[in-house]
């Protein structure tokens, strides 16, 4: 087979290719609108010998790229070790162990070995985001847990497909330990039938190109992702780094966790330390090593996004293991918020690092939180249990090119908010509003974009709310001169009161009756520059488009409007010239 560049890129987009068509095929068959609607799911391939990232579609979560690597890489090992069972053709092996190469319970796990005369040639693997495990509260998302076991079932890998037939005892213990357990069943043939459309096409690319040609080209494909992700960091000066970035609280403890961080550009790599960060915290806001080491490959590559995805591009970035903090979790320690709210902190981090060395490159801090919130109950109407997950974009940090992207999703996915409508038919609730959030974005030369509001009310039977949330007690930070976004807010109105949870973002099992509601106000991004460097005609735009008010552009930018609403030039000086005088 000829390995010019070429045929390479050929194969890297089959390969790519391939895995769209995993994710495309769970999505379409799955029965849970969080993975069917909001996309909390992803597919890839991963090498046979350690369990390396070959390939993953453009339509996963970026988060679970490096935590399927570590994952696949457990199931590897233990294999080899003899503690799990080894592989057949036919075999589907179901894991969510946080602490194998996980996230959080929620987010299972499928690996089937690819046989190639009789040995396995890779792993295909994929997560999808279960909207119940089990638990203390409905939806996994304990915000008080202080162990694992209280977030849910937690599984080794299992083979819960055995030479292509599903294992019914396996199954049962599944069941028997989550709600609503009888709709499982539709996400789990979904989650199987991706892997096999992978398959698939994968054997379609080894009968193109040989099982050697194809070995030899994905070598190849690696090692230039290498090249080129060193490429782009010699774009860095040499130098350290530092900043840090805070978790509201772990929900148990009412204290912020600081992630200290510092990276290092030397020669041709990036080395990342969290050393000094808070050490291991009582509630769910651990983050797991896989979680923690994938946070930063999704950050650097919002960074450098042209850099071809698979292991290659990860091999210049040297993670420093965070012993004795909070951000290297280990057994028995509860991690429920770590993949959708620590991982953006860390991401957080390392932007608020770089945008120092690389400043045209980077930008404000983004919202940062997924805004998960799960409200399970019985319907009477339909005589169902159920468990509505909610997730919710926010405002993106303004750059030096740009405003910050509004309602954008969260830092580590693609996931987005699953359709009003859709989440109306399927559970007993009816939104009031969904809108955006006028006035969050940070001020700056380039404003943060808007967070997004949303109230939602119980129309029958019982219910019980869940939240964990972040950056409600600080906004996302603005850089160079930049003022933060507008914090997470929720609001809980019962019984003609209003509660707001003591964690601010953060509670669980908060009981719900038929015309309670639920307000959430997810946060803005951070501002980029000088907020006086700002073109006074950007900011009438924004007071007219009804993002900001009159005093806002008199407050945040110094700008004076007269009363058709156009720059009234000789009050924008002077307000300009006091606040410079001021400074």
């Amino acid at each position: 087979m000829r390995t010019d560049p070429l045929t390479l890129a050929v194969i890297q987009a089959s390969l790519s290719q391939a895995c769209n068509e995993m994710d495309i095929a769970f999505a379409r068959a799955a029965f849970s609108p969080v993975i069917a609607e909001a996309e909390d799911r992803a597919d890839g391939i991963y090498d046979a010998v350690d369990g390396s990232l070959i390939a993953q579609g453009e339509l996963g979560l970026p988060v679970f790229v490096g935590v399927m690597q570590h994952s696949a890489g457990h199931i590897i090992r233990l294999i080899r070790e003899g503690a799990v069972a080894a592989p057949e053709d036919g075999d589907i092996y179901c894991v969510n162990d946080p602490y194998l190469g996980g996230t959080h319970l929620m987010d299972v796990r499928f690996a089937k070995p690819v046989f190639v005369a009789g040995q396995v040639y890779c792993w295909l693997q994929n997560t999808g985001h279960w909207p119940d495990v089990g638990g203390m509260v409905p939806g996994g998302f304990s915000a008080h847990a202080t162990e694992v076991e209280q977030e849910g079932l937690r599984l080794p890998p299992v083979k819960l497909f055995k030479r292509g037939e599903l294992d019914r005892e396996i199954l049962s213990i599944i069941q028997s330990n989550i709600r609503v357990a009888e709709q499982r069943i539709g996400d789990i043939k979904a989650q199987a039938a991706a892997l096999l459309v992978g398959e698939t096409r994968l054997r379609e690319i080894i009968a193109r190109y040989g099982v050697d040609g194809l070995r030899n080209a994905i070598a190849l494909i690696r090692d230039r992702s290498a090249e080129r992700m060193r490429a782009e960091i010699r774009r860095i000066p040499e130098g350290t780094y530092t900043a840090e970035a805070f978790v509201d609280s772990d929900g148990v403890v009412d204290e912020p966790l600081r992630i200290a961080l510092a990276v290092t550009r030397s020669g041709d790599e990036l080395r990342f330390d969290f050393s000094q960060s808070s050490p291991p915290c009582q509630g769910p806001m651990n983050s797991v090593w896989s979680t923690t080491c994938s946070a930063v490959y999704l950050a650097v590559r919002h960074v450098f996004p042209d850099v071809p995805l698979n292991a290659g591009a990860f091999a210049p970035l040297v993670i420093h293991r965070p012993e004795g903090t909070f951000l290297d979790a280990r057994y028995p320690r509860p991690v429920s918020g770590c993949a959708a709210e620590v991982s953006q902190r860390i991401a957080e981090a390392v932007f608020l690092c770089l945008v120092q060395a690389v400043p045209d490159l980077v930008w404000a801090a983004p919202a940062g939180t997924s805004g998960n919130f799960a409200l399970g109950g019985f319907d009477p109407q339909r005589e169902v249990g159920y468990v509505m997950y909610q997730i919710t974009g926010g405002g993106y940090g303004g750059s030096a090119a740009t405003d910050g992207l509004t309602n954008g999703c969260s830092t580590i996915g693609i996931s987005k908010t699953a359709p009003v409508e859709v989440m109306e038919q399927v559970f007993p609730i009816r939104f009031h509003r969904f809108c955006l959030r006028e006035g969050s974005g940070g001020a700056g030369a380039t404003r943060g974009g808007f967070g997004v509001e949303y109230e939602v009310e119980v129309l029958r039977g019982e219910a019980r709310a869940s939240f964990v949330m972040d950056h409600g007690r600080f906004g996302p930070p603005g850089v160079l001169g930049g003022a933060d976004g507008a914090p997470n807010v929720v609001r809980v109105h019962r019984g003609g009161e209003t509660l707001i949870p003591k964690h601010l973002s953060k509670d669980q099992g908060i009981p719900l009756s038929p015309g309670d509601r639920v307000e959430v106000l997810t946060p803005g991004g951070g501002g980029y520059g000088n907020p006086f460097a700002r073109d006074p005609a950007l900011v009438a735009r924004d007071v007219a488009r009804g993002y900001y008010t009159p005093d806002d552009a008199r407050r945040l930018w110094g700008v004076a409007l007269d009363d058709s609403g156009a720059v009234d030039g000789a009050g924008t000086s002077t307000l300009r010239g006091v606040r410079r005088a001021a400074e």
